[in-house]
Formats: structure tokens, sequence, C-alpha cells
């Protein structure tokens, strides 16, 4: 069915607006976990929950929202799924204890997993094929900026009002996002022709049961000190007996909820691949440097939301300008390796010119370079990865992908923070070695240091112990940065590994859109 420009503008509005709710939903808490905390009279571990619940619930729907999708009608999962997300908004900003908004949040990350991988569908659907490049790049808009506004935005809430109003403010926008899609949105022709199968219950059980255990592990395990708990033991057996179980049944029935046999397909696999990389790169990005700044450097988390804010810019700018290439001919190939080699020189400026006394201008250039590397990444890798699909496996590819995103962020976090800790440890262990009677420098500075605690009148005895505290303490903070720098080096390096992935496909031209297969 032929759209019209005015009415795919809208509908290019209305999915944007919507995954970017999403996405900014997935990071705006993680600044007001201690004001939650101390309102609702919760344990900083119990009030992580409202973060791991959001996840969990996000990863387990995003891969079936193509069947979904298929069994209710796009238009009416689309928009149940906007309500849900807004009520569930509300719900979690009226809690009144901390195991109330755990469930109100898994309810809106139920929700909100259809906001993603579903609107990526709409979009791709909703434009002619030369200009698939273009709706990818309003997508990836939302993509990249989303993670990047939410703790900006939530910062800023926390700083203002109250951590209540980071989830009413999704009630104005989620009224005007229900009348939109329920008013622009159609259902999808193969949608309509497709045959209603019975529910593949197992298939369901199963995907809840090896996803969410994933998610659930890479969300504790560094909380719990991985696998000396038996919880995440458990969870990490069940993860693997239900993944392997979910794609042997995915296989064998007749109508299975997510389709991973397209995944034959050599240029949705590349993709796919890709997307996992591009979502561990962003999140990890996104993780690390805020807490650099502010452990180290003293910034509030609105500082540090708006130093992000204009590399995320660039990003967002970029998009419809590598749209309009790869629309014209440009080859992903071209792309994404030179991409992934930006988001390798922010790492390795971060790494070599990042110190404990940087002003912001330091961190301004790293921080474009990362703008430029996403913007050039997002929009090939969703024309590699769902240009050579059609029907009903473009809804099958874009939650597939989207899920593999959202599971690349999730190993990233878990990844950097268990291997900052242990970074720390070594270059403190290094440093101490330093600490000797027989160092004259470090001599030196415990007697400076003692001297100094004596001229604002503490005895002998209590300036000594005054010295040696702070200075275990400089160490402490000085072996933390180091491990952050190496968290840096070890990202950039893992970018650059991955390049060659990009040439396993094949280039082919089809309707004037470049689609690498």
């Amino acid at each position: 069915m032929e759209i019209s420009v005015g009415r795919r503008i809208i509908i290019t509005i209305t999915v944007v607006l919507c995954s970017l709710l999403e996405l900014i939903d997935t990071s705006i808490i993680n600044v007001a976990v201690n004001d939650i905390s101390g309102n609702l009279g919760a344990t900083i571990t119990e009030s992580s929950w409202v973060i791991s619940a959001y996840g969990i619930a996000n990863v387990i729907i995003v891969p079936m929202a193509g069947w979904l999708s298929l069994k209710f009608g796009r238009k009416n999962y689309f928009g149940a799924s906007v309500i849900i997300f807004t009520l569930a908004s509300v719900l979690c900003g009226m809690s009144t204890n901390i195991w109330t908004l755990v469930f109100f949040r898994f309810v809106q990350g139920v929700g909100g997993g259809a906001l993603l991988a579903t609107s990526q569908t709409i979009l791709v659907e909703s434009y002619p094929k030369k200009l698939i490049g273009l709706a990818n790049a309003m997508f990836g808009m939302g993509v990249i900026l989303g993670p990047t506004l939410g703790p900006t935005l939530g910062g800023y809430i926390v700083d203002n009002l109250n951590w209540r109003w980071i989830f009413y403010v999704n009630l104005p926008v989620g009224i005007i996002a229900i009348f939109l899609v329920f008013a622009f949105i159609q259902n999808s022709e193969h949608e309509e022709r497709a045959e209603k199968s019975s529910v593949d219950w197992l298939g369901i059980f199963l995907l809840i049961l090896g996803i969410g255990s994933l998610q659930f592990v890479l969300e504790k395990g560094q909380e719990d000190d991985w696998f000396s708990s038996q919880t995440i033991i458990l969870f990490s057996i069940a993860a693997v007996v239900g993944i392997i179980a979910f794609i042997v049944r995915q296989l064998t029935t007749k109508h299975p909820i997510v389709n991973i046999r397209i995944l034959a397909n050599r240029t949705l696999a590349t993709g796919t691949a890709l997307s996992f990389v591009l979502g561990f790169a962003l999140f990890a990005s996104v993780f690390i440097y805020p807490l650099l700044v502010q452990r180290f450097l003293g910034y509030t988390a609105t500082i540090t939301g708006l130093s992000l804010l204009p590399g995320a810019l660039l990003s967002g700018l970029m998009m419809p300008f590598v749209g309009v290439a790869l629309s014209k001919g440009l080859s992903p190939k071209f792309l994404v390796p030179v991409g992934f080699f930006l988001l390798f020189v922010f790492c390795y400026l971060c790494y070599t010119s990042i110190t404990p006394v940087s002003g912001r201008d330091t961190f301004y250039w790293p921080l474009m370079f990362r703008g430029m590397g996403l913007g050039l990444l997002f929009v090939p890798l969703t024309n590699l990865a769902l240009g050579d699909l059609k029907g009903n496996d473009i809804a099958q590819g874009a939650g597939i992908t989207s899920m593999m995103r959202q599971l690349g962020g999730a190993f990233s976090v878990a990844i950097c923070s268990t291997y900052v800790n242990i970074a720390s440890q070594k270059h403190r262990v290094q440093l101490l070695q330093y600490l000797t009677p027989d160092n004259p420098l470090a001599q030196e500075r415990i007697n400076n240091t003692i001297r100094n605690y004596q001229s604002k009148g503490f005895a002998q005895n209590i300036a000594t112990s005054m010295s040696y505290k702070a200075i275990d303490f400089s160490i402490y903070k000085q072996a933390n940065y180091m491990a952050y720098m190496d968290t840096f080096l070890w990202l950039g390096v893992f970018c650059l590994i991955c390049i060659p992935l990009i040439f396993i496909a094949k280039t082919t031209h089809s309707t004037g859109v470049t689609v690498a297969h």
C-alpha cells in the first residue's frame, strides 16, 4: 500500500518518539538510585532491582516483537505496548515501596520492548526501498541519543524536582504517542495475509528461562561476585540450558515465535554480530566515561550528560546524510570500518590524554570522535542486517538485531565493571611496591603529609595515622584511575578486532540501495 509523504512523516515522528522514550527510560533511572533508596527506605541492592527488572523484561520481549505483531496485528500490539508503558510509568511514580516499584518497572519494560523492535519494522516498511537508509537513519537517531539523554535528563530532574518525575514525564508524551499510533499506524499487508498460528507456549517459556536468566546474570553477577554465588551459578546453568533448548525448539517447531532460520542469511547474521559489537561499544562508553568523570573529576550527573551531548547530537545530525549516501550506492563496507576506527580513536585519546586533573576541554574531541563513529555505524549496520529481508522476516530480523544490541550493552557493562575491579586491585599491588622504607620519594611524601597534619594542630601519632590513611586513599584512587584507562584501551582494541567481520559480507546493488549479504 502506497503511503503519502505527509502520513510517512507523522509515522516517522511517532515511532522515533516511542523508541526514544523507551531508550531514555533504559538509562534515566541510573542517576536516581540513591534518591529512590532513601525515599522508599530500601537498600542500594534492593533499589538496583529497579534497573535490572526493566532490562530483564526488555530483553525477553524484544525478540518476540515480530511474532506478537503477527499474532495481534502490528497496530494493536504497538498501541497496546505504548499504553502499557505509559500506565506503568505513572504507577512507577506512584509507588510507595521498593518492590511495588520493581514490579511496575518490569511491566514498563514489557511495554517498552515493542517500542524499539516494532518501531524499526514500521519505519522500514513505510519507506520505499530506495529510502530505507534514510528510514534507518531516523530510527538510529533515537537509538544513539536515548542512552545519552537519559542520564542528563535524569540528573536534571533529580537535582531540581523529585525522582518520581522521572516516570511522570512519560505521561504527556505517551498520550500523544497513543493518539498518533491508532490514528496513523496501519497493519502490514503481510500480517493481514498471514495465518494466525497456535501459541508456542514451550518456546515462550524457554525464551524467558534462557534470555531472562542470562540478563539476570549480567545484571547481578558483579554485585554477587560472579561464580562465588550459588544464585549466579544456578541462573548461569538455567541460561545455558534455556538458550540451547530454545534454539532447538525454534528450529524444530512448525510455528516458532522467533524465526531463527533467517540467520542462515549471511547478511543478517553478519549484521546481527556487528549489532552486538555496536551495543557493546555504545553502552560501554556511556558506562565508563560517566563513572570516570564523576568519581575522579567531581562532575555532577547533569554536567556529565551535557558533556556527552555535543557528540550525541553530531551522531544524530550525521545519520540522515549517511542514510542518503547509502541510498545513492555508498557501500556499508566503507562506512562500518571507518566508524569502528573512530571509536578506537575515541578510546585511545581517552587512554593517552586524560589525567586526574583534566578539564572539560580535554574530553571534547574524544567525545566528538565517538559521536562521529556511532553516526557512521548504526544506519549501515541496520541496512546490512535488514536489507535482504522481506515481509514478516523484517520484523523477526529487527527483533533479533535489537535483542543482540541490548545484550551487547549488558555484556559490556558486566565485563567492564568486573575488569575495572580486577585491574584496580592489580594496579594497587603494583603501586604499593613503591611505598617502602628504602624509597626516599615515598618517605618524603609520608613525612610531608605528617607535617601538614601537625601544622593543623594534630598530635604526632594522630597525624601519622591520618597520613597513612590519606596516602592509602591516594593509591586507591590512582589504581582505579589506571584501571579505567586500561578499560578504554581494551575497548578500543575490541572495536579494531571486530572490523574484519564486515568483510564476511558480499555487496550487491538493488533498486539503488547498497545491500550486503
